[in-house]
This record gives C-alpha cells, sequence and structure tokens, in this order.
C-alpha cells in the first residue's frame, strides 16, 4: 500500500507517495532474524496491517512461517539467479496490496555468492529494493562492543541505509539500556528493541534447517506468543516510521507475471508435507505462459488429476516420509504409469528422490519409491550437496534445450546408479566446479537442483511445448 503525505508549504500543497519496505538484516547466521521476522510480522498483523513476506537467498523453510503467519506467499529474492530487473519485478509483484513489505536477510548481512563482492548478499537486495535496514546484533556477553560491530557494519560499504538496530539475547531491561546508549552514541542510528536472552519459544530444527511451517499444524498460538513478545519489547512505531521508503517503478508490461495466454495445457503438481519447496514465482509463471495447475498429494495417496499434460513433483522431505509414501500403492502407480507413457516431467531434488526405486535412509532403513529411475538415494548425515549452480541440459533434456538456467542444490543424500551409462540430465557450475548430475528417461527430468524459472523463462516455454505434443499425441490414441 503507497502512503500519501501532505506538507503544507506557503499555502503549496506537496504530495509525497511513499511505500513501508524494511529489510531484516543479520551481523551472521543465528543471531535470531528468522524468530525476529516472524515476531514482527505477528506483531504487525496484531496492528490490523497488511504484511508481505520476502526472503533473500535461496530457501523455502523459512518463506513457509512467513507465508503461514501473513496468509500471503512469501518470494524469495536472490541477486545472483535473478537480474536486478527480474528482483524488482517478483518485489513489486508480491508487494502489491500490502501495507509493509518484510524482507528477511540470510546468513550475515554482506555474505552471498563470493567473499570478494556483495553479490547475491542481503546487501544488495537492500540496494536494489531502496529499502530501510534493521540490523540485528547478538548483544550476549557484550555492551559497548556491540557500537564497534554496528560501526563496522556501517562502514564496509557504500550505498546502505542502516536505519535502526535491534539486539538480541540480552538480558534484560538493564543490559538494553547498556547496548542502546554505546550504539546510538557512536553510530548515531536509534536501537528500537530488543529480544531476552531466553524467550519461552520453541523453533525446531533438522538438517536442512528449521522444520518446514506445513509439518507443524496450528501455529496461531505460536506465532501469538511471538508477536506479544515483540510487542513487549520493541517499538513498533518506530519500526513503521523507518520503514518508509520511496516508491519502487513497476514495469507491468515486462511482467513476467503478465497472464500471456489462457491455460491450454494442465500440468500436476505434487504438494503436502512431502513435497512443498516451490518458488511461487515458479507456478505463477507457468500459469501466465498457459498452464492450469492441479493439485495432488502422493502422501495422501492421491491418483495424479485426470488428462494432465505434464507433471512437476518439487522438493521437501521425501526422507522423512519414506514409509508413508512407500505404502501409497495408488500414488505411486499412478505416476509411473503416467510417466512410463510420455508425460513431460520435471522433478527437483525431493521429486528426483521419489522417482527412483528406493530411498534408504541413515538407519539403513530402505523403502520402495515409484522405480521409474534405476537408481536408489542413500540419506547421509552430512551435506552431499551445497550452493548455487548454473545449469545446462544434457542428452536431449527438453525443458533446457541450447538454454542455462540458475539454482541451487541443498541435500543430504546421493543417487547411486544402476547402470554405468548414465543418461545425465544436467551439466552444473558451482564453487566446485563442473558437475554431471540428474537423470533423463523417456520425457522425464530429474535432479538434485532446484531452479528458479525467473533465470531462464524459456524453459518453461520449452516445457509446455513438449505438454503439448504430448497432448496431442494423447488424442490421437482416442
Amino acid at each position: 500500500m503507497k502512503v500519501f503525505f501532505y506538507v503544507f508549504l506557503f499555502r503549496k500543497v506537496e504530495i509525497y507517495l511513499v511505500e513501508r519496505r524494511i529489510v531484516i538484516a543479520g551481523t551472521g547466521s543465528g543471531v535470531g532474524k528468522t524468530t525476529l521476522t516472524i515476531g514482527l510480522m505477528a506483531a504487525l498483523k496484531k496492528r490490523g496491517l497488511t504484511v508481505q513476506g520476502f526472503k533473500c537467498g535461496p530457501d523455502y523453510i523459512d518463506p513457509s512461517y512467513h507465508t503461514a503467519v501473513t496468509h500471503r506467499p512469501s518470494r524469495n529474492l536472490d541477486s545472483w539467479m535473478l537480474t536486478k530487473n527480474r528482483v524488482l519485478d517478483i518485489f513489486t509483484h508480491g508487494s502489491r496490496g500490502a501495507d509493509i513489505s518484510v524482507i528477511e536477510g540470510v546468513m550475515g548481512f554482506f555474505d552471498g555468492k563470493s567473499p570478494e563482492t556483495n553479490e547475491g548478499s542481503t546487501a544488495e537486495i537492500s540496494i536494489i529494493t531502496k529499502s530501510p535496514v534493521l540490523l540485528v546484533v547478538n548483544c550476549e556477553s557484550m555492551a559497548r562492543s556491540a557500537a564497534a560491530v554496528v560501526k563496522g557494519f556501517q562502514l564496509f560499504a557504500e550505498g546502505l541505509n542502516i536505519a535502526a538496530v535491534i539486539v538480541n539475547k540480552v538480558g534484560g531491561e538493564g543490559h538494553f539500556q547498556l547496548v542502546k546508549k554505546a550504539i546510538e552514541q557512536e553510530c548515531n542510528v536509534p536501537v528500537i528493541g530488543y529480544l531476552k536472552r531466553e524467550l519461552d519459544i520453541e523453533m525446531p530444527e533438522r538438517h536442512l534447517g528449521l522444520v518446514p511451517s506445513i509439518e507443524r499444524g496450528e501455529l496461531t498460538p505460536f506465532f501469538d506468543i511471538l508477536g506479544d513478545l515483540v510487542l513487549e519489547t520493541v517499538d513498533l512505531n518506530k519500526l513503521l516510521e523507518i520503514s518508509l521508503a520511496e516508491p519502487l517503478a513497476e514495469n507491468e508490461t515486462a511482467s513476467l507475471f503478465k497472464k500471456k495466454k489462457e491455460p491450454f495445457v494442465k500440468i500436476a503438481v505434487a504438494k503436502d508435507a512431502a513435497f512443498n519447496f516451490y518458488y511461487p514465482e515458479n507456478l505463477e509463471i507457468l500459469e501466465a505462459n498457459g498452464s492450469e495447475l492441479v493439485y495432488f498429494s502422493p502422501l495422501a495417496d492421491e491418483e495424479l488429476p485426470e488428462d494432465v499434460d505434464g507433471l512437476y513433483i518439487g522438493g521437501g522431505f521425501p526422507e522423512e516420509f519414506a514409509h508413508e509414501l512407500s505404502c501409497k500403492l495408488k500414488a505411486k502407480r499412478s505416476v509411473k504409469e503416467a510417466v512410463e507413457n510420455g508425460l513431460p516431467t520435471l522433478a527437483e531434488c525431493g521429486g528426483f528422490m521419489y522417482l527412483t526405486k528406493s530411498i534408504e535412509t541413515t538407519e539403513k532403513k530402505k523403502y520402495e519409491m515409484v522405480g521409474v529411475i534405476p537408481g536408489s538415494i542413500e540419506m547421509q548425515s552430512h551435506l552431499a550437496g551445497f550452493g548455487y549452480r548454473e545449469i545446462s541440459g544434457l542428452n536431449n533434456n527438453f525443458i533446457l534445450e541450447n538454454q542455462t538456467a540458475k539454482g541451487h542444490e541443498f541435500h543430504y543424500s546421493s543417487f547411486q546408479p544402476a547402470e554405468e551409462n548414465i543418461p545425465y540430465a544436467y551439466e552444473t557450475k558451482g564453487m566446485g566446479g563442473l558437475n554431471k548430475e540428474g537423470y533423463v528417461i523417456k520425457n522425464v527430468v530429474a535432479g538434485y537442483t532446484h531452479f528458479h524459472f525467473a533465470s531462464c523463462p524459456a524453459m518453461v516455454e520449452n516445457w509446455i511445448k513438449k505438454c503439448l505434443e504430448h497432448q496431442a499425441g494423447s488424442k490421437d490414441l482416442i
């Protein structure tokens, strides 16, 4: 929502149009960004405001909490995977109708793709979106030294607007006042609140981070408590004051989300507690280009919807539901038959794992999956793949034919092929160099890589083209 300010100067009325947005940045990982972000969202909702959430970087789990508390799809802003204009397109598209946009940072404020630049960092997102920054500082075991930390962040790079500070893990009001006085005196920036060292809340975690909100059931009581805790110790009026910023220009004609065609293909999307890692933009870009999306749940043993022309199985935690998925015979049979009949399919990470013969857990228990990809998945106790990827297609990969996209990997499992000559789906380039991964079989493109379609909209066009071919072939058989 845009806010109008009227200023009367010598009987002349000046009208200023502003928006509210704020970046929640941290001095490092683990300083409490997510807890504070969710708490602020809950507190702002209690004030009756419509809140839009965003997350810097490639993360599916934190945005699931934003979505749960705001009741609006949270979106990722990633300046490495996407161009500046695409980041702004996603931001303006997502912010429409909101009173305030809250952008949660990733890792430390300056951490991104490389240790040598701000590329892909929260700092770069704050500059692209021209957003005021609320810096979160862990002040456990320090007082005046906190001012040195803030001063360092202020001076490290140009073009930033660190508008305020919130301190976390303070011992109480007395400790807060010591830190506040030091920071405000030395850094000339307001300290607008704090979070106590020991909050009576629980944020359960496992190997990929927080447990996704979809698995935690009813979260309203949790959000209420967190919102009340924030209201106790954070000056929300000051937050709203510093969040005022100039409006960002919208370019509707160039937007990826402008509807180009009415639906003419139907794509099934697996979505439940086992498969829920989807960028909202991926789904919306599919819809903008003529796809009708129909959802089904393998975990609920639902068969593929009828008359679909394509299939999208995203990432998630199939390993956490391996036993349940192995028992859902109708769902597995339905997917296998459709895929073997040539249904154009994209399977990312968890979806790739689901299409293999089996998943073996870290407890060495093996569970049968769909079985269309010859090979099995073995879970590990350490990261097997992590980081950004530039992705090119291999072996007649119809989605990335003569195209390069961007995405990321983040998984604790490895694929054990049942054959030597693997028809890899992708060649990926990351910090560790070039690598081949995934699998192409029939009209299935599968692998560990998560894509952002906005990095390469042509892949959506290629996929829909293949769906149309399948649709035409299916009609010829009738």
